[in-house]
């Protein structure tokens, strides 16, 4: 199993092509499902959980091209798939796929508004806590769905089609809000989700659908409404750049010091974040090439956060914030208040020298002088990357063990430290 080194202690200096967004590229690819003709994404993310979702999609038909490499093409540049669902071959999504990637239940919706039946397995457990998928069902059953639960499996049917209707998620929900917005669109008669998710990822999926012909307003506010058309065609459509990969490279910047152009960010995917960092004492500028991050040998101010949903502070940057804070010159609290077990990182920046209380939903931090690399162990996605920021500041050597989580939404993460004088390597296990 690989791992991760890094040896701390290096200020990072230089560009960081910022990706395609992983949380946009899994619903775009899915959209596919919704038309027999071509879906083109480009600046998509080279990624595990992206390979994985192809081979789900192939299961259920779904031919798929990738565009060689061009001459004069940076290796960090995204790449461009081109999806065709010419004929749905299954309408089931079996266990063993589904369970791998929880993102995948989301074909529930483009399944049954194209084929008007779904057998999805239902996702299972989840390290950073429970996601139900009761939003989902509901919004369906909304929607004129008949849905059983069978031996695990979500069977959904509507042999007439889909029914414009009003839907209500008593809580934000960025997955049910792709699949209900998905399933809407070749839905009869409008719909409308009253406290949709304001994501900038779930206005990506809109803007792509409306270019496959979908008529949708509203998406980026609490209510989207959806006007359902006959069929959806093939379009090309270009991934929005990750806010998240964008706030854990400037949250390394502030870490380690140094001076970051984040190539192709977007200042207004991730504002609560940037006025955040800039209190913490980094300097963070809007260029025409993206985002510009700074910290000289000034100290880093300690600064209390409460995760919410966009626009709020995101809960994808909890865990690469507290790795900041650890070294913050003071105290600083940190609430988590969308995933219950979200706060398992904590552990192992303790490894590291970390002083950090639990109390509930709260993450109390007092900063140290010196972190102390030692071997540590990733938990989730965004834990494993919180540790490689903690261990780019530590003295000494941090090992970072189970980085398999780390190839599931940072792509080439090593290759890009390392352009900016990083002292960090992947050892193959």
């Amino acid at each position: 199993m690989d791992s991760i080194k890094v040896v701390g202690g290096s200020a990072l200096n230089g560009v960081i092509p910022i990706s395609g967004a992983k949380n946009a590229a899994l619903p775009l690819m899915i959209a596919s499902l919704l038309t027999d003709e071509t879906l083109t994404l480009s600046n998509v993310p080279r990624l595990r959980d992206v390979a994985l979702l192809t081979q789900i999609l192939q299961n259920h038909g779904v031919d798929y091209s990738v565009n060689g490499k061009r001459n004069g093409q940076d290796d960090l540049e995204g790449q461009t798939l081109h999806l065709t669902a010419r004929e749905i071959v299954d309408t089931t999504a079996p266990y063993e796929l589904v369970s791998k990637m929880r993102a995948s239940f989301w074909v529930v919706g483009p399944l049954l508004a194209r084929m008007r039946e779904a057998r999805v397995s239902l996702p299972g457990g989840c390290a950073i806590g429970t996601r139900p998928v009761d939003f989902f069902i509901d919004g369906l059953k909304a929607l004129g769905a008949d849905i059983e639960i069978e031996a695990g499996y979500v069977v959904v049917k509507a042999p007439k089609g889909l029914i414009g209707n009003r839907v209500v998620f008593p809580k934000v929900s960025v997955g049910a809000t792709h699949t209900i917005m998905m399933a809407a669109t070749l839905a009869e008669g409008e719909t409308e989700i009253v406290n949709a998710a304001c994501e900038p990822e779930v206005v990506d999926l809109a803007n792509c659908l409306k270019a496959m012909g979908a008529q949708i307003e509203g998406a980026g506010t609490p209510t989207i409404r959806i006007q359902g058309v006959k069929r959806l065609h093939g379009a090309h459509h270009a991934v929005v750049a990750d806010r998240i990969e964008t706030g854990t490279y400037a949250m390394a910047v502030a870490m380690t010091g140094g001076d970051v152009l984040l190539q192709g960010a977007r200042a207004d995917l991730l504002e609560s974040a940037i006025e955040i960092l800039r209190q913490t004492g980094a300097d963070i500028t809007e260029t025409p090439e993206g985002l510009r991050v700074y910290r000289n040998g000034n100290g880093i101010q300690p600064v209390d956060i409460t995760t919410a949903p966009f626009p709020g502070f995101p809960t994808d940057l909890q865990a690469q914030f507290m790795a900041l804070m650890t070294r913050a010159g003071g105290r600083s609290c940190i609430t988590e208040t969308i995933f219950e077990n979200r706060f398992m990182h904590v552990q192992e920046l303790a490894r590291l020298g970390a002083q950090i209380h639990i109390d509930g939903r709260t993450a109390i931090v007092d900063g140290v002088n010196t972190l102390r690399g030692a071997p540590v162990m990733a938990t989730d996605l965004r834990a494993s990357v919180s540790l490689v920021i903690a261990g780019l500041a530590a003295e000494g050597e941090t090992h970072v063990s189970r980085v398999y989580h780390l190839d599931r939404g940072f792509e080439r993460l090593e290759d890009k430290l390392t352009r900016c004088g990083a002292q960090i390597e992947r050892i193959s296990g």
